[in-house]
C-alpha cells in the first residue's frame, strides 16, 4: 500500500478513536466509531486476496449494523428522556439495545461470530489493530454508561463469551483464530466485573493490549501464521521465541506473570459482591483457554528434534530484537510485583 495512504488511515484511526473517548454527545461518539470502521476497511483488505475482501465486506456489514443501534438506543433515549449527553443513559430499553451494539462492536458472544473471520482475512498488523485499538471506543463507551447497564444480562454475555471463546479455539491450528478466541475469552472477564468496579475493566483491557501487542509484533517479526510454521520457528529466532513462550503463558493468566493480576483482582471484586459461583465457574472457564496457551507455548519453543513435522528448518536471523518487543515482553512478564503501586493508580 502507498505510504501516504497509510498515514491517512492511521490518522483517520487515531481520529476517530479521539473523538470517540473524548466525547458527551452520542451523535459525536457514533461519527468516531464510524470514522474508524471506514479507515480500518482499507488496511484489512489491502492484499486483495479474496479472503481479505471477505472479511473486509463482514467488518463493515456487521460494524454499520451495530453503529445503526448504537444511534437508534441514543434516539430512543433522547425521545423518552431529551438526553443525549452519554453519561445520562436511562431509558431501559435503550441500555438493553445499547448492551448488545457494543457487544457486536467487541466480538462478545452471541455477537461474535464476524471476530475470527475478519482476524484470519487480515494480515498481523491490521489483526493487531482490530483486537486492541479498535476495542478501545466500544470499551469506553461501556464505561461511561456502565452504572445504567444490566448487570444480569452483562454477567451472561460475560459467561457464555469466556466458555465459547476457550471451546473454540481448541482445536484450531491458524494462529490468527487462535488469538480471536483468546480476545473473546478475554472480553468475557472484562465485562462481568464492568457493573461493579469499571476501573478493573480498563485495567484488564489495558494489560490485555500490551500482552496481545507483544504477540503479533513477535509473530510479524517470525513471518508464523499457522502451528505448523510456529514448530519450526525456534531456529530462527530462539530468544524471540522464549520471550514469546512467557508472553503466551502470562496471556493464559498464570502467576507469577503479568496476566495473572487482574484474574486475580477481579476474582477478589466478584466475590466482595457475593457473586462466588459467577467467579468460580468464570474461573473454571479460563482453562479451556489454557488449554490453546499451553499448546501454542509447546509449539514456540518445547519442540525440539526430533520431531515428526515434514518442514526445512529456517536459518537463524542475525537481526537484533525490536526494542518495542523488548519493552512490551518485559511489561508482559514482570509487572505482577508491582501490583501495589498499580492499585494505587486505579
Amino acid at each position: 500500500m502507498n505510504p501516504q495512504a497509510n498515514l491517512i488511515f492511521i490518522a483517520s484511526l487515531l481520529l476517530g478513536t479521539t473523538i470517540t473517548i473524548s466525547s458527551n454527545h452520542w451523535i459525536m461518539a457514533w461519527t468516531g466509531l464510524e470514522i474508524n470502521t471506514l479507515a480500518i476497511l482499507p488496511l484489512i483488505s489491502k492484499s486483495h486476496h479474496p479472503r481479505a475482501i471477505e472479511a473486509a465486506t463482514k467488518y463493515f456489514l456487521t460494524q454499520a449494523a451495530a453503529s445503526a443501534l448504537v444511534l437508534f438506543s441514543s434516539m430512543t433515549n433522547a425521545w423518552h428522556t431529551g438526553q443525549w449527553d452519554i453519561t445520562q443513559l436511562t431509558h431501559p430499553t435503550s441500555c438493553l439495545i445499547l448492551t448488545s451494539a457494543i457487544a457486536m462492536k467487541l466480538g462478545l458472544v452471541p455477537f461474535h461470530f464476524w471476530f475470527p473471520e475478519v482476524l484470519q482475512g487480515s494480515p498481523l498488523t491490521t489483526g493487531l489493530i482490530l483486537s486492541t485499538a479498535m476495542k478501545l471506543p466500544p470499551m469506553t463507551l461501556l464505561y461511561m454508561t456502565s452504572w445504567s447497564l444490566n448487570p444480569t444480562l452483562l454477567t451472561i454475555l460475560a459467561i457464555l463469551s469466556a466458555a465459547l471463546g476457550g471451546w473454540m479455539g481448541l482445536n484450531q491450528t491458524q494462529i490468527r483464530k487462535i488469538l480471536a478466541f483468546s480476545s473473546i475469552s478475554h472480553l468475557g472477564w472484562m465485562a462481568i466485573i464492568l457493573i461493579y468496579n469499571p476501573k478493573l475493566t480498563l485495567l484488564n483491557f489495558y494489560l490485555y493490549a500490551v500482552m496481545t501487542t507483544t504477540v503479533f509484533l513477535t509473530l510479524n517479526t517470525t513471518k508464523v501464521l499457522k502451528l505448523s510454521t510456529l514448530l519450526t520457528a525456534w531456529t530462527k529466532a530462539p530468544s524471540l521465541n522464549t520471550m514469546l513462550l512467557l508472553t503466551l503463558l502470562s496471556l493464559a493468566g498464570l502467576p507469577p506473570l503479568t496476566g495473572f493480576l487482574p484474574k486475580w483482582l477481579i476474582i477478589q471484586e466478584l466475590t466482595k459482591q457475593d457473586m462466588a459461583p459467577a467467579a468460580t465457574l468464570i474461573s473454571l472457564l479460563s482453562l479451556l483457554s489454557l488449554f490453546f496457551y499451553l499448546r501454542l507455548a509447546y509449539c514456540t519453543t518445547i519442540t525440539l528434534p526430533p520431531h515428526t513435522t515434514n518442514h526445512m528448518k529456517q536459518w537463524r536471523t542475525n537481526k537484533p530484537t525490536s526494542t518495542a518487543i523488548a519493552i512490551l515482553t518485559t511489561v508482559s512478564v514482570m509487572l505482577l510485583p508491582a501490583s501495589p503501586m498499580i492499585l494505587t493508580i486505579v
